[in-house]
């Protein structure tokens, strides 16, 4: 059941008549069918907004009760943003119940689910046991369920962030034949086969961000991953970097991706540490696929209002600069018409407010070094971080 207790739903009425600006609170704009995967997505619907973390409304409400409107109805705004819906570690049957209740009040609201799945064996490098499904048969079992979840409703799905990004080789979890990274893409390239052939969905696989893997680097794992089948790809995942360099790198994957799949040679492709002047007169010369032909994009504008942080020179042995850094701020809101013929959308993937884990930034702890607290657990309403975001966002949050 949707927002149950009476106080948070007066409180997020009242605080919205009062500040809220109309056109920007709820959804993104609409968008008529038309031939191209990112005109298809909307059917004149909107983006969806999903329950908030209940700690979000006890923020606001606690910063009412001591004056602070503003800030209040800036956190309420906040979660009244479209932005995705996160599963994992949910058994089959909890997931498909619950992706299907989403997809049921979506489509009820005329609106279009974002779905994070963040449930692949052995994710963020960690132990099998530390998060994640058992094994692949698990896995598979689990990405049936969703599938039969989302039926023939429409959904954006933002597969597995750093599934390809952060392969279970790029950490030393694999063994010298490589059994963890092979099952890796199996599981990855199942589940744009068990997704992206549902009548309503589009599937998006992970680049990480453009300030890690060259396009060189990521694009053969975005063919080994089954980007062929799937709609796309996804950059910036619960990262920082600017709206115009998710852009750009986001079109020199499409272009590369349009490039090799004629027969040329990833290693001739430009990257996004290029001049760009020269990447483009090489784009220009080089790749001659209209924009429908190509894999599209979508992006993660959620916490990169102010960009990525730059840490203290010399401060960290590991200063961990993903993991909660300071006086962030929410970036653009999420759109289907992003202006940008690769670009499908622009969503809020990271749930903004919510920690990034314990960031030691290479100290013994227990305290983050650079915010003298210890920062919540993954996952849990971080009230500090969710206060600078709205404070710091660009645009900003309320009109």
């Amino acid at each position: 059941m949707r927002r149950t207790s009476a106080w948070l739903a007066a409180l997020s009425l009242a605080l919205a008549a009062l500040c809220l600006a109309p056109a920007e609170s709820r959804a993104a704009e609409s968008l008529g069918r038309g031939s191209t995967p990112s005109e298809e997505l909307g059917h004149g619907a909107s983006l969806y907004v999903p329950d908030a973390n209940p700690a979000a409304y006890r923020q606001a409400f606690e910063l009412a009760r001591a004056g602070q409107l503003l800030d209040a109805a800036r956190i309420v705004a906040m979660v009244n943003t479209p932005q995705a819906v996160w599963y994992g570690d949910q058994t089959p049957a909890q997931v498909e119940r619950l992706i299907r209740e989403v997809t049921r009040d979506a489509d009820r609201q005329d609106a279009i689910p974002a779905f994070a799945l963040y449930n692949i064996p052995g994710r963020d490098c960690s132990n099998y046991s530390g998060g994640g499904a058992s094994n692949t048969a698990e896995y598979k079992a689990w990405i049936d369920a969703v599938a039969r979840g989302i039926g023939g409703r429409d959904a954006l799905v933002t597969l597995e962030p750093d599934a390809l990004a952060l392969l279970p080789a790029d950490c030393g979890q694999d063994d010298a034949q490589g059994t963890r990274t092979a099952a890796r893409y199996t599981e990855v390239n199942y589940a744009v086969s068990a997704l992206e052939p549902l009548p309503g969905t589009r599937v998006y696989l992970d680049t990480g961000h453009s300030g890690w893997h060259t396009v060189n680097s990521i694009v053969p794992r975005l063919i080994k991953g089954g980007i062929a089948r799937a709609s796309g790809f996804y950059t910036n995942a619960s990262n920082y970097q600017s709206d115009d360099a998710n852009s750009w790198y986001g079109k020199l994957i499409s272009s590369c991706l349009a490039y090799v799949g004629a027969g040329g040679d990833v290693a001739a492709c430009p990257h996004q540490w290029w001049p760009r002047a020269d990447a483009q007169a090489w784009l220009d010369s080089h790749v001659h696929v209209p924009a429908s032909r190509m894999k599209h994009f979508v992006t993660d504008s959620s916490r990169n209002g102010q960009g990525p942080w730059t840490p203290p020179a010399g401060k960290y042995t590991d200063p961990q600069d993903w993991c909660n850094p300071p006086d962030r701020g929410l970036g653009a809101r999420p759109t289907l018409r992003t202006g940008d013929p690769l670009q499908d959308a622009r969503l809020w993937i990271k749930t903004p407010g919510e920690s990034d884990g314990l960031c030691l930034r290479g100290t013994p702890g227990p305290q983050d070094p650079e915010r003298a607290m210890i920062d919540p657990a993954a996952g849990d309403w971080f009230p500090e971080q969710a206060l600078e975001l709205v404070r710091f966002a660009n645009p900003p949050i309320l009109g």
